[in-house]
C-alpha cells in the first residue's frame, strides 16, 4: 500500500494489477466454457464409438445443471461466497470443475470400456421413463453416458458457482473503475473457449486413431490450467485485503426464504425471469446440436461444421463490449431484449426452413452471424436491466432465482430437443442423415415467446418508469 497525499493506493488503484486479476479470473472461465462444449461437436463420434443415440447425448448435456436445478446447489454456491469470500470460492469451484471433468473423461475413454465401473452402471440407474423420473437416466441408457453425465453434474456445480464468483470478483477490483468494460471483456473471452470448441475438437478427434476421448483429456488438462489461475488470483486478492487491512468482499444480503415472496409477487420480476429462461434455452442448448444439425444439413464433416459454427462465439466475443458501452451510454435496454429475439426467431426459422432446402453454406453463416448479434444483445440488456426493476434489498436473491430458473430450461432442453431429435426421426440411425426441422422450430417457439414478453416488458416500463430505455450512465 502506498500513500500519496491523503490518498491511499492499493493493488486495484494500478491497472496493470487490476486486469492482471481480470485475465487470470476469464482465463479460468475461458477454459471452464472449452469444457462445457467440448462433446458438442462429437456428437456423430459419440454415436459411432460409444451408441450415444440423441435422447443419452440429450440427457448427458442437460445434466449439467441437474444438481443446480434439484439439489439447489446454485443458490449453497451464493451463499458459500457470501460467507467465505472470492478466493475461497474461487479455488473451491475450481477444484470441482476438475473433479467432475476428470470422472467425465474416464467414462469416454478407452479404460472405461470393460471395467467393473462400466458393469456398476450397466446394472444400475435404470430407471423407467416415468414423469417422476427427472434424472438424467434411464433404462437403456449407455453406461458411459450414466458416468459421464454423473462427471458433468458435477463440473456444472463448478462451473455455475466459478460464473457467480467471477462477477464478484470483477465487481471487487473495478469498482468506481472500468467495471463494465471489465465485466464486457470477460464475457467476450469466456465465449471464445466456444469457438475453439468447434474449430480444435474436430482437429483433435481426427488425428490417428479417431479417438471420441482425445479432445476432453485435452480439456482436463486446460480446467488444471485453469484452476492454477485462480490460485494465483487467490494470492492477488490475499495481498489486496492485506493493504485494505480488513475483508472488504462486497457481500448482498444472505439468501432468505422469507424473500421468495416478496420476489415471486412481482410480475416483472417474472417477466425478466422467463424472458431469460427462454432465450438462454434457445441459445446454450442449440450450441449442443450445432455441429451435428450444420453437418446433416450441408453434408459436412465435424472439422467443417465447426468451421462455419466459430463465428457464431466469435462475433458475439467481439461485439459484446461495444454493446454494453453502448447500454451504458445510450440506454435503450428493452428495445434490445426485443431486437434479440426477433433475431433469434429469424435465425431459427432459417435453420428449420431455409437451410434444409438450399443447402446453402452462405446462408449457414448469415443466420449464425445474426445469431451471434442476438446473444450479445439480449445478455447485455438483460442482466444490467434487473436492478432497476428489483428492490436492491433483494437483488442478490433475484439474482440467485433467476439463475436457478434459467437452470431448469438449461436442464431440460437438451433432454427434450433430443427426443423431439429422435421421434421426428423414426428408424434414422445414421448420425449424419437427421432431420432437424421439427427441433429448430422447438427453438424458434421460443424466441416468439421471448418476444412477447420483451414487448411486454417493454410496456411495464413505459407505465411505470422502470428505466430500461434510459442510460445505466447518468450525467
Amino acid at each position: 500500500m502506498t500513500t500519496m497525499g491523503n490518498l491511499t493506493q492499493t493493488l486495484r488503484d494500478s491497472k496493470a494489477a487490476r486486469w492482471t486479476a481480470l485475465v487470470l479470473l476469464a482465463s479460468a472461465m475461458f477454459f471452464g466454457y472449452v469444457f462445457m462444449d467440448v462433446l458438442s461437436p462429437m456428437q456423430e463420434l459419440l454415436q459411432t464409438q460409444r451408441g450415444w443415440d440423441p435422447v443419452a447425448y440429450g440427457r448427458y448435456a442437460g445434466s449439467e445443471t441437474f444438481l443446480n436445478v434439484f439439489v439447489f446447489f446454485l443458490i449453497f454456491a451464493g451463499i458459500i461466497l457470501d460467507k467465505m469470500g472470492v478466493r475461497f470460492t474461487a479455488v473451491l469451484s475450481g477444484t470441482v470443475m476438475l473433479i467432475g471433468a476428470a470422472v467425465n473423461y474416464f467414462a469416454v475413454s478407452e479404460a472405461f470400456i470393460g471395467s467393473g465401473i462400466s458393469r456398476f452402471m450397466e446394472a444400475n440407474f435404470n430407471l423407467p421413463a416415468a414423469w417422476w423420473n427427472v434424472t438424467p437416466f434411464y433404462e437403456g441408457m449407455p453406461a458411459s453416458a450414466k458416468l459421464s453425465a454423473i462427471g458433468f453434474m458435477f463440473f456444472g456445480c463448478g462451473v455455475e458457482m466459478a460464473g457467480i464468483t467471477v462477477s464478484r470478483g470483477i465487481v471487487k477490483w473495478f469498482k468506481g473503475k472500468e467495471m463494465a468494460l471489465a465485466m464486457g471483456v470477460e464475457m467476450a473471452i469466456a465465449r471464445l473457449g466456444v469457438a475453439v470448441v468447434f474449430l480444435g475438437v474436430p482437429v483433435v478427434a481426427a488425428i490417428k486413431p479417431i479417438s471420441v476421448s482425445r479432445p476432453m483429456a485435452v480439456a482436463v488438462v486446460l480446467l488444471m490450467i485453469g484452476l492454477i489461475s485462480f490460485i494465483c488470483y487467490a494470492f492477488m486478492d490475499k495481498k489486496l485485503e492485506m493493504q485494505l487491512g480488513m475483508n472488504d468482499e462486497e457481500k448482498d444480503d444472505p439468501f432468505k426464504i422469507s424473500d421468495l415472496g416478496k420476489i415471486f409477487s412481482s410480475k416483472v420480476f417474472w417477466q425478466v425471469a422467463l424472458l431469460c429462461v427462454l432465450y438462454y434455452s434457445a441459445i446454450f442448448p442449440f450450441q449442443k446440436y450445432a455441429g451435428n444439425m450444420l453437418q446433416c444439413n450441408l453434408g459436412y464433416t465435424a472439422l467443417q461444421a465447426g468451421q462455419v459454427f466459430f463465428v457464431f462465439p466469435l462475433g458475439a466475443a467481439a461485439i459484446t463490449p461495444f454493446l454494453g458501452n453502448f447500454l451504458d451510454r445510450k440506454g435503450r435496454g428493452a428495445s434490445m431484449l426485443i431486437l434479440g429475439a426477433v433475431l433469434m426467431i429469424v435465425c431459427h426459422l432459417t435453420f428449420a426452413l431455409v437451410l434444409p432446402a438450399t443447402q446453402s453454406a452462405i446462408i449457414a453463416y448469415v443466420a449464425i452471424i445474426l445469431l451471434g448479434i442476438s446473444f450479445s444483445l439480449v445478455p447485455a440488456a438483460l442482466w444490467p436491466s434487473v436492478p432497476k426493476l428489483v428492490d436492491g434489498r433483494l437483488l442478490g436473491s433475484a439474482y440467485a432465482v433467476i439463475f436457478w430458473i434459467q437452470n431448469i430450461g438449461l436442464y431440460s432442453f437438451p433432454m427434450i430437443i433430443g427426443s423431439v431429435l429422435r421421434s421426428s426421426n423414426p428408424g434414422v440411425t445414421d448420425p449424419l442423415e437427421y432431420n432437424y426441422t421439427v427441433p429448430m422450430l422447438v427453438f424458434a417457439s421460443l424466441g416468439v415467446l421471448a418476444l412477447i414478453l420483451g414487448l411486454w416488458l417493454k410496456a411495464e416500463d413505459k407505465l411505470h418508469h422502470y428505466g430500461l430505455e434510459e442510460p445505466n450512465i447518468k450525467k
